[in-house]
């Protein structure tokens, strides 16, 4: 009996020991998991640059090269086409050559378009440019949040996946503050530094776990979690787990993109397209992409408004990733909604006092507020957080379907803003506004409505409750 309860007690004490060092091992962040983000957000850099490129380069090339608003518009607007041909493939570019392929292969097309457009002569080479820029960044927008969520712990993966939105503010701030003082040609040749230095360190951070198991190659798979949680990191648990998970979807059929609309999907493809729609239709591709005309509109000096906007963003989007963690996902979204939805009505209010000659002295106040303020909401929350929410709520076995669709929404209907903002604009900037505020707050509904939150879940866990939601 004595024996009996001293083996109870030395059993109790190991399985407690093992617990202990398993949620050791899920708190560490190593360097390697520190480096391997760093590299992957060199493309999320890269994307800032390209979507502040428009906005800062626009006078510079309508004068030398003479282009109409309509030329403009397209030129402006086709890294969005760009960016939806590339999201078409993004998932199965991913899945066939991996996460680390996928972001050398992005490459070789945005160092291509940058180079077009420097050496552009006519609207025809820019075009190409900017059109291969936005295949690159459409790949880019799939694979990075899904490789970051793939490698990172669970309790830091929100802020870990934000880090893409930070680095995408920070190319923004970079070409919002240069693009006052470098002519437009020297403008794209410095766009290709953050793409050389990606392309480099790609050979020294390894390949998703996650992918590895899904690949079947179950030792590489355990070697790159020994390498991203330490060495001395028990990685068994998390290894099986993958495992298990992988067997489970393999005795499926195979992921179709008709097999998202069956009902136990319904809510996670509902969740990521919305979330993606609300994203873009809130009018935020269009005044990152000409902001510059939309200052100029409001009467206030467009080259200071860049300037401001450049201080703001980068605080801006390193306070969302440390809130990310501190208040979770849907209370942040639900905040930065709330806050787009505000400034867009204050600039609705600010164009309309404009036409009407009333408070013409305030009116540039008014409009440099409300487009900081916008910028500001949309970066802290609702630029990064549906990525993060989109690379955590689809199961692995239809995560490709899921991730290619999600993602081509976003970039089909950021093309439709981004083309049509300028002549929206013409028509009637109050009107324009009053539009993205209704769908600003009829996104607030839609969040508090059917958001869930994932912080500190496995994605196994989340998965697993949105699937089994409807069942």
């Amino acid at each position: 009996m004595t024996m009996s309860s001293e083996n109870q007690r030395n059993l109790e004490a190991g399985l407690l020991l093992n617990k202990n060092r398993n949620d050791i091992n899920e708190c560490r962040i190593t360097a390697v998991v520190l480096f391997s983000t760093f590299v992957s957000v060199c493309g999320s850099f890269c994307f800032g640059c390209a979507a502040g490129y428009s906005s800062v380069a626009q006078s510079g090339i309508v004068t030398d090269l003479g282009l109409s608003v309509a030329q403009y518009s397209m030129f402006g607007s086709i890294m969005t086409f760009g960016g939806m041909i590339g999201a078409i493939f993004s998932g199965k570019v991913a899945d066939l050559i991996g996460r680390k392929g996928t972001m050398w292969f992005a490459q070789i097309f945005c160092i291509a378009g940058w180079l077009a457009i420097a050496l552009a002569k006519d609207t025809i080479w820019l075009n190409a440019g900017r059109l291969s820029t936005g295949f690159a960044v459409g790949l880019f927008s799939y694979v990075i949040p899904v490789y970051i969520a793939e490698i990172t712990p669970k309790h830091v993966r929100g802020a870990f996946v934000f880090a893409n939105q930070l680095m995408q503010s920070c190319g923004l701030s970079l070409y919002y503050v240069i693009g006052n003082f470098v002519h437009w040609r020297n403008l794209a040749l410095i766009g290709l530094i953050p793409c050389a230095l990606q392309v480099v360190t790609l050979f020294f951070i390894p390949e998703s776990p996650r992918l590895l198991g899904k690949w079947g190659r179950e030792k590489e798979c355990r070697a790159s979690l020994q390498l991203l949680r330490g060495d001395e990191a028990d990685v068994s648990e998390e290894a099986d787990t993958i495992k298990e998970t992988m067997v489970l979807f393999d005795q499926g059929p195979k992921s179709r993109v008709m097999d998202l609309f069956q009902r136990r999907y319904a809510p996670s493809l509902v969740i990521g397209v919305g979330l993606m729609l609300l994203q873009q239709l809130s009018g935020s591709s269009g005044i990152m992409f000409y902001v510059g005309s939309v200052f100029d509109k409001g009467g206030f000096p467009s080259n200071i408004g860049s300037m401001i906007l450049a201080v703001i963003m980068i605080p801006k989007a390193l306070l969302g990733l440390i809130l990310v963690e501190k208040m979770g996902r849907r209370p942040l979204l639900l905040a930065s909604t709330g806050g787009m939805s505000f400034f867009s009505l204050l600039l609705a209010f600010s164009f309309s006092s404009r036409s009407y000659g009333m408070l013409d002295e305030l009116t540039p106040i008014f409009t440099c507020i409300g487009v900081v303020g916008f910028i500001s909401a949309f970066a802290i929350g609702m630029g990064g957080l549906p990525w993060i929410i989109m690379s955590e709520i689809f199961p692995m076995n239809v995560k490709v379907s899921a991730g290619t669709l999600v993602t081509l929404a976003n970039w089909s209907f950021s093309w439709i803003v981004a083309f049509a903002y300028n002549f929206m604009i013409e028509w009637n900037a109050s009107g324009t506004f009053l539009i993205f505020f209704s769908i600003c707050a009829a996104g607030l509904i839609f969040i508090y409505a059917m958001v869930p939150e994932t912080k500190g879940r496995t994605l196994e866990d989340i998965q697993a409750s949105l699937t089994d939601f409807l069942q």
